[in-house]
């Protein structure tokens, strides 16, 4: 990952850094520029085809839940001055991420499917199903890698290593039940049950703050509230609107990031059907229409946006 000022952008610039799917600009009085690319990852890998829009609607997503989670907890997000462009405030984030899940699926149903009965330091109840809801909702966090796979952890790990201060990871928690009751309230209303997803935090000037993305179909797993409860009874595969069928695609065919696997080729058409996919996550979460010309606005004049609005605030 480049992590230099090589790539210089923006007036005031402080550093460069290239992540898995964005660019991160670092600038002067604590500011950062997150550029949402259109490049897709999976199982810690960067797959070889970009996926058009996608960029921009995950930071549209993502743009939405911010607002809409204002009053919960101070969060990193000012402004969207282009659809594939976020500004805010720089953290000095905690290297922990809050997975919290609703329902034993994904990774926790991967876990509990091989007999495992602890996950992060919680017992898991015997006798469920995939799919299954939990009792109550569980914080199951990780440990965020820079590169490589995230492992799991529990709070007293945590706590032990001095991760995160005591103080801060009370707040932590707070704020994630809380998000994902609003999350979850908000799915409701379209429809949707929100299943699982992941928040993350850091420190502006002394005080815990939510950054990065919200809710989006990278960081959430959502299921059709519609007939949930049949199929769960003929255990038939729940309707996902999330970003869980690449993964499965991906396993299908036998990439799942380890060690000799290697990423399968990417058709068009499947490229396209991907693309189509998070036009529906968006329509889907947001309510609104996707438009095709104002969603795919160049890089180039995202940037440009981005600079007036940078200038707009001196």
């Amino acid at each position: 990952m480049e992590t230099d000022k090589a790539k210089e952008v923006f007036a005031r610039q402080l550093s460069y850094y290239s992540g898995k799917v964005r660019d991160v600009y670092s600038l002067e009085n604590d500011m950062l520029v997150m550029l949402a690319s259109n490049r897709i990852s999976a199982f810690d890998a960067i797959l070889p085809r970009e996926i058009p829009y996608k960029g921009a609607i995950l930071n549209q997503i993502a743009a939405h839940f911010l607002e809409a989670c204002r009053d919960i907890c101070p969060n990193w997000f000012l402004a969207a001055p282009a659809p594939q462009v976020s500004v805010g405030y720089r953290c000095e984030p905690y290297r922990v991420e809050m997975v919290i899940r609703a329902y034993l699926t994904g990774h926790a149903w991967r876990v509990y499917r091989e007999g495992g009965r602890s996950l992060c330091g919680l017992s898991l109840p015997e006798g469920m199903r995939e799919n299954d809801p939990f009792p109550e909702p569980i914080i199951t966090p990780a440990t965020k890698a820079d590169e490589g796979h995230d492992e799991d952890i529990s709070r007293e790990e945590i706590l032990h290593r001095k991760l995160v201060p005591e103080e801060a990871y009370a707040k932590m928690e707070a704020y994630t039940r809380a998000l994902f009751e609003r999350g979850r309230v908000m799915a409701a209303d379209k429809g949707l049950i929100l299943v699982d997803t992941k928040y993350e935090f850091g420190d502006f000037k002394g005080e815990v703050m939510l950054m990065d993305e919200v809710h989006t179909p990278d960081s959430s797993r959502y299921f059709y509230a519609e007939g949930y409860e049949e199929r769960q009874r003929k255990a038939e595969p729940q309707r996902q609107l999330s970003k869980e069928f690449v993964r499965e695609w991906l396993i299908s065919n036998n990439f799942q990031g380890k060690e000799g696997q290697s990423i399968p080729e990417m058709s068009d058409a499947w490229v396209e059907e991907i693309s189509q996919r998070y036009v529906e996550l968006y329509e889907g979460l947001t309510g609104k229409a996707f438009d095709h010309d104002a969603m795919g606005l160049s890089m180039e004049r995202a940037i440009d946006r981005t600079r007036e609005y940078l200038f707009s605030l001196r």
